[in-house]
C-alpha cells in the first residue's frame, strides 16, 4: 500500500489523510524533518499560513522541507500550502513569512478576503475530467483564499477562476496596476502543476470529490516510476525485468 505523507503542523490535514483513506491510502502524519526520510510524497494542507511557518521553523522543517522538493520528490500544496510552494508571495503580513519555495509563480496571500468572504465556485477543470473521469468541473472550497498572479513557462494552469476586474490590484516588476479599471485580465489561477510540484489555491479535501487526491497519487507513481526507470537504465538493466505489477488507482464515479 502506497504511504503518503500529510503535513500535520495545523490545518485540514485530518481531511486530506481520510481523504486518501477513502482511495486505499495510507497517510501519516508529519511534524519533524526526520519523518521525511520515511516518505515518498508529501501534502501541505491549507490553515493559517502564517501559523503553519512559525510551527514549520520552531520545528526546524524549512531545510528538510526545500531538499525534498529539490530531490523531485511529489509534493501538493493545498490553500496555504500553495503559498509555501510559491517562489514568490505578496499580500504577506508584516515581515513576511518564511517560504519553501519552487513553484515559478507569485501567489496573493487572502487574494479573495477574509473568512466572512469564504466561497464555494464551479471550477472548469478539463484536465483534471481527461485523467480521472467525472465532470468537467469541480466544486471549489475557497476559505480565505489565496491567488496566483503570475506563472512562469514552465507551470501548466489547471484551474482559473475569473474575478471582477476591481478585485486584482498587484504591482510587480512586470505588472504595474494603479487604477481598478487598468486590470490587465480578468482571471486568476487556482490550480497548477510544475514538474514534481502540485497546487491548488481551494480545498479538495473538504468535498466527497476526491479526483485531485486521485491525481495526485497518479502523479506520485508517475514520477516514482520514472526515476526508477533512469536509475535501471544508467545501470544497464532492462527495465522490463523484475519491475513490481502496476496497479489503477481508484477513479472518481
Amino acid at each position: 500500500m502506497a504511504v503518503v505523507g500529510v503535513l500535520a503542523l495545523q490545518g485540514s490535514f485530518n481531511e486530506h489523510i481520510a481523504a486518501l483513506k477513502r482511495l486505499g491510502v495510507k497517510g501519516v502524519e508529519i511534524r519533524k524533518p526526520e519523518q521525511l526520510q520515511g516518505i515518498s510524497s508529501l501534502i501541505i494542507p491549507g490553515g493559517e499560513s502564517t501559523t503553519m511557518a512559525k510551527l514549520a521553523e520552531y520545528h526546524n522543517l524549512f531545510p528538510a522541507l526545500r531538499e525534498f522538493v529539490k530531490m523531485g520528490k511529489p509534493v501538493w500544496g493545498t490553500c496555504a500550502g500553495l503559498i509555501f510552494l510559491a517562489n514568490k508571495a505578496a499580500g504577506q503580513k508584516e515581515g513576511g513569512q518564511e517560504l519553501i519555495g519552487g513553484l515559478d509563480c507569485t501567489i496573493h496571500r487572502n487574494y479573495f478576503g477574509s473568512q466572512t468572504q469564504s466561497f464555494e465556485a464551479d471550477l472548469q477543470v478539463p484536465k483534471l475530467a481527461s485523467k480521472e473521469g467525472g465532470p468537467q468541473t469541480f466544486r471549489g472550497i475557497f476559505i480565505r483564499a489565496p491567488a496566483i498572479l503570475e506563472a512562469g513557462p514552465e507551470v501548466e494552469v489547471l484551474a482559473d477562476y475569473p474575478v471582477p476586474t476591481n478585485k486584482v490590484l498587484y504591482s510587480s516588476s512586470s505588472v504595474e496596476i494603479q487604477e481598478e479599471s487598468a486590470v490587465p485580465e480578468k482571471k486568476v489561477i487556482v490550480a497548477v502543476r510544475q514538474g514534481n510540484l502540485l497546487g491548488t489555491a481551494f480545498h479538495p479535501e473538504l468535498t466527497a470529490d476526491t479526483r485531485w487526491h486521485s491525481y495526485f497519487l497518479k502523479m506520485a507513481s508517475e514520477i516514482e516510476e520514472g526515476a526508477s526507470s533512469s536509475i535501471i537504465a544508467a545501470r544497464g538493466v532492462d527495465p522490463s525485468f523484475n519491475l513490481q505489477p502496476k496497479f489503477d488507482l481508484p477513479i472518481y464515479q
